[in-house]
């Protein structure tokens, strides 16, 4: 295993592989019912692996992922042989004392006396705004001082112009964690979010490197297109060098939920150095992304710039969805995560009143009304 050091933190190394445990295994397909003698087989060999970065969450599991984290640790022996991560769920603290009673009872769940990394959970720029009214960044400061968390950070899921908000809204942050794969460069934060906060000393981890496993389990063409390359390579392992490319990268997130995937991974993640792919390699890899572009609905970039829709739409995130359920072939997930996620909360393309207000402002001219009542469409005939 390869490991590299936080800029802000240059006395500990981390693993180049880290295990995230969003994505365990469970038993007849019920997410709340985690196979622990499964995941205890998995720690043992992330472990012997040389990974040393374990990530849960509050909510992950339904929010059973990190008490069987704490118990498989317990149960190993391991703690002091991982750092640990968790999140805060932002989106629950509702008073100045939840900050503390969040932080205490994941704690008791993961059976420590302290978080390595501590994390506020999904920022976006509403919880950005409301989680310093409510004393979120003096919580972080607070605890680090009293030793329930060693190193503070986020994760995010915004626009890049939020991502920057955030990163100079706070001189403490040792660490951010973004979403990015070759499909992701300006995606959310993107490559030059990444860029952004290397430059102001903030180590970066990135998240669903494999998009959530679509970039494991890529089609033929690209197969084909991955196997034009001298050296045989599964799909995972071209996903992942990508990522593990960028110097600015300390650790890379896998939802690892076998044995053989911390195996596979692990051997990934000890050859691959920064800066060392090929540009020919870099151009087999931008033909896959060039066949997955040309399967996109619409040609959104994610920019955000058609926002805030007077009527709440959240229309970059509806056309991300049409474009992953095209490009992908993932119609029936990308329907169940658009209803649940959007429509359930009144952001739905089916509450696009063609106002036209959104028009002027896309700087890639799409026809946004019109195309929404096509996406709205085509992802509720899927369920």
């Amino acid at each position: 295993m390869l490991y590299r050091k936080f800029p802000k933190i240059p006395e500990l190394e981390l693993s180049a592989l880290g295990l995230g445990c969003m994505r365990l295994p469970v038993k007849d397909g019920d997410a709340a019912a985690i196979d622990e003698a499964a995941v205890e087989k998995m720690f043992v060999a992330a472990l012997e692996s040389g990974i040393t970065y374990v990530d849960t969450a509050w909510p992950y599991h339904r929010e059973q992922s990190e008490p069987v984290v704490g118990r498989t640790l317990e149960r190993l022996g391991a703690r002091g042989k991982v750092n640990l991560a968790s999140k805060s769920p932002v989106w629950l603290v509702k008073e100045e004392g939840d900050w503390d009673r969040y932080l205490d009872a994941q704690l008791a769940k993961l059976k420590t006396d302290h978080l390595d990394f501590y994390l506020l959970h999904a920022l976006d720029a509403g919880r950005w705004n409301n989680l310093r009214k409510l004393g979120g960044l003096e919580f972080l400061q607070r605890a680090r001082r009293d030793g329930r968390i060693r190193h503070a950070g986020f994760s995010f899921h915004d626009s890049h112009e939020t991502f920057t908000n955030i990163i100079d809204g706070y001189d403490a942050w040792e660490f951010c964690q973004v979403q990015y794969n070759y499909m992701d460069d300006d995606y959310q934060a993107g490559s030059k979010g990444i860029a952004y906060a290397a430059a102001r000393g903030i180590g970066v981890i990135v998240m669903e490197p494999l998009r959530g496993g679509a970039l494991a389990r890529v089609p033929d063409p690209v197969l084909e297109i991955f196997g034009s390359w001298k050296t045989p390579r599964r799909p995972a392992e071209w996903a992942l060098r990508h990522v593990l490319d960028r110097q600015e990268v300390v650790t890379v997130l896998s939802g690892m939920g076998k044995v053989e995937e911390i195996a596979e991974n692990a051997a990934i993640a000890s050859a691959a150095r920064p800066n060392s792919l090929l540009a020919a390699e870099r151009e087999v890899i931008a033909r896959a992304r060039d066949f997955f572009k040309e399967k996109q609905k619409v040609p959104c970039t994610t920019c955000a710039y058609c926002k805030p829709c007077p009527n709440g739409v959240s229309i970059p995130e509806v056309f991300a969805q049409w474009n992953n359920a095209s490009m992908y072939g993932d119609r029936k997930g990308a329907s169940s995560w658009y209803q649940g996620q959007y429509v359930k909360a009144g952001s739905g393309a089916d509450q696009c009143t063609k106002c036209g207000e959104c028009l002027e402002k896309c700087p890639q001219h799409i026809e946004i009304p019109d195309r929404l009542e096509e996406a709205h469409a085509y992802l509720t005939a899927a369920s």
